[in-house]
């Protein structure tokens, strides 16, 4: 009998996090999930099946398991890994992980126990006999490790990884489905593990969408282009990390322009505070001085804050006809001075389609509420208004954080593609409305906060009516107790 998902995962994680030791869960991660895609193209190799991996002899996860104990089983364990990555290109992302670091794994005795029990948690997980069925199983399990490690790692480093809940509604909120032509491209600038990206293209049909991405960190971009493989995306174009897409974007064209795309998603760090490093800004006309791709022309952010920069970075990276979504803490909505003048001037080209408010605590590394901004390129010149959802009070408890469940994204994308205007719930605020406001975004200020009180009142009044009214006296005073919903 197959074993249940739920309980493989959960073994997956109990045998990780108690090895775990000391070590911080964000530099934790890499070991086991190294491990685990060690283990996945081994058995698929093993088993003759498809397999975009070739494994030298001697570098089977069998071979691996035979240095249990070895008192050089660090040192071997990374020449494996060295001798898989020099045969199949993947110098830089396997081999990242060093597995005979004592500052990590401790001294002596203490590593070769810890790489030892280590190993053995993929022991008896048998992948590549089953084709499709293992290969979602371990993408599967490969992204409930990641999504554990996000929530155990702490402030700002589980930013590494987007809930797949929210993943999915950036997807649906762009339009993406299995009817999306399979030659569009989907870019994400701050890209983590591929979350977003690897969501929408599973919803574009079999072939997917061309994927671009870039990140920062050295070690997330490694996890990246593993998670690529195991989700049979190997051709997705994942830049080499070290470099900011702020200060140095590496998705270029012949003539030295941004490439543009058709869908842009992103979950940026918020408020980034050193987004300019690489970019000068001038102190008197604080205008960007030295970006040759024409980015900040609406405006030059705070230097203190990224968030205006990466949203700008995705408006230029679009296509004329291309859409985005990105996930920015609500700051973005009403802060003023350099801000207010970028928000204004995106608001009066039309690039901004609708702003979507999230509860708090959905992210990892933050408990701050977020929002999201939906950009739309093709119809920015006949754009009249944003419309606006308040879906802060959707969601359900997980643990230490909340999650979005399947009807709360369902409510909002249906609402959203639809127009609704809901009380209390959502709204289309025109331009002109929003040029009386000041180009001030903030949510609260387009759709009323539902009073408990009202509620109640209106509660306790259809109960009376259910109750001992005589219905001749509940038909008199019927027009009074008419609700608009």
């Amino acid at each position: 009998m197959a074993i249940k998902k739920s309980k493989l995962y959960s073994s997956l994680w109990a045998g990780a996090d108690s090895l775990r030791g000391g070590m911080d869960a964000s530099e934790y991660k890499n070991y086991v999930l190294n491990l685990l895609f060690l283990k996945y193209i081994s058995d698929k190799a093993r088993n003759n099946t498809y397999s975009e991996i070739e494994v030298p002899q001697g570098c089977f996860y069998e071979d691996i398991l035979a240095l249990e104990g070895d008192k050089e089983i660090g040192d071997k364990l990374n020449k494996i890994i060295a001798k898989i990555a020099e045969r199949n290109d993947l110098k830089g992302v396997i081999d990242s992980v060093d597995f005979n670091d004592n500052t990590k794994l401790g001294e002596g005795k203490a590593m070769i126990d810890t790489l030892s029990n280590l190993v053995k948690i993929f022991a008896d997980l048998s992948l590549g006999a089953h084709g499709a069925l293992d290969d979602d199983l371990l993408g599967d399990a490969y992204e409930y490790l990641m999504r554990h490690f996000a929530s155990e790692s702490g402030k700002s480093k589980g930013q590494f990884y987007t809930p797949s809940e929210v993943s999915l509604l950036l997807s649906l909120l762009l339009g993406i489905d299995e009817n999306t032509k399979q030659d569009k491209s989907i870019y994400d600038p701050a890209c983590g593990s591929g979350s977003l990206l690897l969501k929408a293209s599973s919803l574009a049909g079999e072939k997917g969408l061309t994927i671009y991405g870039q990140e920062k960190d050295i070690s997330t971009t490694a996890l990246c282009k593993m998670n690529m493989i195991l989700h049979h995306s190997a051709d997705a174009d994942i830049a080499k990390g070290g470099s900011s897409t702020l200060s140095n974007p590496l998705f270029t064209t012949e003539n030295g322009m941004l490439k543009t795309f058709d869908y842009v998603v992103a979950n940026p760090p918020f408020s980034l505070k050193n987004w300019t490093d690489g970019l000068s800004i001038d102190p008197k006309s604080k205008q960007v001085i030295n970006d040759s791709f024409n980015r900040f022309e609406d405006g030059t952010p705070p230097e203190k804050n990224g968030d205006f920069a990466f949203l700008l970075h995705i408006i230029k990276s679009l296509k004329n006809t291309g859409k985005g979504a990105v996930i920015l803490p609500h700051g973005v909505l009403f802060r003023g001075n350099a801000e207010g003048v970028i928000r204004k001037n995106l608001l009066m080209k039309g690039y901004i389609k609708g702003v979507i408010g999230l509860a708090p605590n959905l992210f990892y590394g933050t408990s701050i509420p977020a929002c999201v901004i939906v950009l739309d390129k093709e119809n920015a010149h006949a754009r009249k208004g944003v419309f606006v959802i308040d879906a802060s009070k959707d969601f359900k408890k997980d643990g230490n954080k909340n999650r979005l469940r399947e009807q709360d994204v369902q409510k909002m994308i249906d609402t959203f593609n639809a127009y609704k205007e809901i009380p209390y719930y959502s709204k289309m605020v025109s331009l002109e409305e929003i040029s009386a406001n000041d180009y001030n975004l903030n949510i609260a200020r387009y759709i009323a906060a539902q009073q408990e009180l009202e509620k109640d009142l209106f509660a306790l009044i259809n109960s009376h009516k259910a109750s001992y009214l005589p219905k001749n006296e509940i038909k008199a005073y019927d027009p009074y107790f008419q609700v608009s919903v």
